[in-house]
């Protein structure tokens, strides 16, 4: 399945042509679960740039595709016909080509903003594919750990936020997301996940489609 996804719904004459192929859903149609996918959706999305969606069902995958891409799974992209497969090079080319004035710059501005809340995922995986019941309640520790430390992380007021020449102390931070009161690509690369996390845990039926990745 293909869809566009337009800034304003006019392409600009010297718009670049990119195409994002992801994951399919369990239907081969609709988009699938994957928080890879997810992550560079959300990177072109807040970019404001004209894209195409090409959802892939990874049980018949076209001819096309391929020898577009032999070998790769999504998600990849096309830039002006050239096939990019790494996601976190797509992440560094995307932030370098589409820069200001014209598109947003995603970068975020406080190193630890990147690295918050990275061990998620991996501990959520190892905590939900666990066949061993005496190591659930050590798997859970770890993972509400982790979650711990990202709430503290958000909790914690950012440089810029600590005004040196009051006499008041902030104490909680009030920002929206990791880096900031906008979206980053530190958000790009977390809230999918984070949204997996939370569907799983209150889904337990969905902890197969968990395992498939």
């Amino acid at each position: 399945m293909s869809l566009s996804v337009p800034q304003n719904g006019v392409r600009g004459e010297r718009e670049p042509v990119i195409e994002l192929f992801i994951k399919a859903g369990s239907d081969g149609e609709s988009i699938g679960n994957c928080p890879f996918s997810q992550r560079l959706f959300m990177i072109l999305w807040l970019k404001g740039v004209v894209f195409n969606v090409t959802t892939v069902d990874l049980k018949r995958k076209p001819a096309d595709l391929q020898n577009l891409a032999p070998g790769t799974h999504p998600p990849f992209i096309t830039y002006n016909g050239e096939v990019k497969t790494d996601v976190n090079k797509i992440e560094e080319f995307l932030e370098d080509v589409l820069c200001p004035p014209k598109y947003v710059k995603l970068g975020a501005r406080h190193p630890e903003s990147n690295t918050a809340g990275m061990d998620i995922f991996a501990k959520f995986s190892a905590y939900i594919k666990n066949s061993k019941p005496d190591a659930n309640e050590a798997l859970e520790r770890g993972l509400l750990k982790t979650l711990q430390k990202l709430d503290e992380y958000l909790r914690s007021p950012l440089p810029d936020e600590i005004d040196h020449n009051s006499v008041e102390d902030v104490k909680v931070s009030e920002r929206k997301f990791l880096d900031g009161d906008e979206m980053t690509l530190a958000d790009c690369n977390l809230l999918p996940k984070l949204h997996i996390v939370k569907v799983s845990s209150c889904c337990p039926e969905l902890q197969y489609h968990f395992n498939t990745f």
